[in-house]
């Protein structure tokens, strides 16, 4: 039997609500844990990498598939862009069912519990907590709770039920596991152009044992109708790269949305959101995690302090967050302009252009000095302020920055 009074209720046991558990619970609150599936890791819809600082955070090395030293970064006409150096980590790909599993198996060990096969059905937040009925196993139980935060991803029920607001931008993913694939196994792989990923990129992601996750992404306005299936189908008979899947063996498919752009509103009386929920996805790479991690990091000590004070309306609960999260937002926001700039906004054949100085050695050589997955606002800045071909960009690249 599970309580019925807790300090904390988190919608979602997936990365940023098993970490949120584990903080919290250390701290010495009691905290539940609402998964509605009837395992943790499960539906995997994510391209399944982690960057090193946030697998230092978690230490789950275990679940580490394969390293990453750099990317093969293709233009729309063919142009090689390698960024990364042999041997020098990048980045990490993960088994993501046992790294989720191993988050919420520390949250549990700090203290939280977990409740499986366990949705909420409503819920009503006043001065003195939130009421929320939870459907487990088929049947409806009423619990409490000082604070509700919702990490229920990219259709969050909690954002829905509070009227929280949408994020900014509503990417749409597609991606299959496949064997025979022949690839650098510590060098992943882009490639890009209106046919295959307008605005955007398609991924080739060695993922260990022989096997690679390929995948594209974009939004729903730049499809011009098309599904992304569709433009994962025009990546695998594009002439310029069809023959390196020729040989390629599909074994599962996936589909999921990447919800980016901070929304308005994320709190609420006694109601949070964070990670997903929150469209705290980067607007450059998709990755979730790492934001999640950093969000709840940068409130700990306030939030933890609320709580026991038992003062978390919407005024409390804004003080405690605006400016950390106010500043993850303007660093979201100028990621977006200068991707948009660079990238998102440009024809094949400006994007072309681009890649052929991108591909020259100093520009190279900078970007791999700079070049950051979890900052690149500074990259792109240092671009357009040091690489003659990209001056012409700088007026409107200020503008769109001024205003953010």
């Amino acid at each position: 039997m599970l309580a019925a009074d807790w300090d904390v209720i988190i919608v979602g046991a997936g990365p940023t609500g098993g970490r949120t558990a584990t903080h919290l619970a250390s701290l010495g609150h009691s905290v539940l844990m609402l998964e509605e599936h009837s395992e943790i890791g499960r539906p995997f819809q994510c391209a399944g990498l982690v960057t090193p600082k946030a697998m230092h955070e978690v230490e789950l090395y275990d679940s580490v598939l394969q390293e990453i030293d750099g990317a093969k970064i293709h233009g729309p006409d063919g142009t090689l862009v390698p960024v990364g150096t042999e041997g020098k980590l990048r980045t990490y790909v993960v088994c993501r069912k046992q790294f989720d599993q191993g988050v919420v198996q520390q949250a549990m060990q700090a203290g939280a519990t977990l409740s499986l096969n366990s949705t909420p059905e409503d819920a009503t937040a006043d001065d003195h907590g939130v009421s929320v009925r939870v459907n487990i196993d088929g049947e409806p139980v009423q619990m409490s709770t000082k604070l509700l935060i919702g990490c229920d991803g990219a259709h969050s029920w909690t954002r829905r039920h509070f009227k929280m607001g949408r994020p900014n931008e509503m990417m749409i993913g597609f991606q299959t596991e496949v064997f025979g694939y022949e690839g650098n196994p510590r060098w992943l792989e882009m490639f890009s152009g209106s046919a295959i990923a307008p605005g955007f990129f398609a991924w080739v992601i060695p993922s260990g044992f022989g096997s690679h996750r390929i995948g594209v992404w974009s939004t729903p306005d730049r499809l011009g109708g098309k599904s992304v299936e569709q433009c994962y189908e025009d990546l695998l008979n594009h002439e310029l790269w069809k023959d390196r899947f020729d040989s390629i063996t599909e074994t599962a498919r996936y589909c999921g949305p990447i919800p980016s752009g901070m929304i308005k509103k994320t709190v609420s009386n006694r109601v949070m959101l964070l990670g997903d929920a929150a469209g705290m996805a980067k607007p450059t790479t998709g990755g979730g995690i790492g934001p999640g991690f950093r969000q709840i990091k940068g409130i700990l000590a306030p939030l933890s302090a609320a709580i026991k004070e038992d003062a978390l309306n919407e005024k409390q609960l804004h003080k405690i967050t605006s400016k950390h999260f106010n500043a993850m937002k303007k660093d979201q926001d100028k990621a977006r302009a200068l991707r948009n700039l660079l990238v998102s906004d440009t024809t094949d054949a400006e994007l072309n252009k681009h890649f052929v100085n991108f591909a020259r050695e100093d520009v190279l050589e900078l970007i791999n000095e700079i070049g950051d997955i979890e900052k690149p606002v500074p990259l792109g800045l240092a671009l357009i302020k040091k690489v003659p071909a990209f001056r012409r960009l700088a007026l409107k690249a200020g503008t769109r920055l001024m205003f953010r």
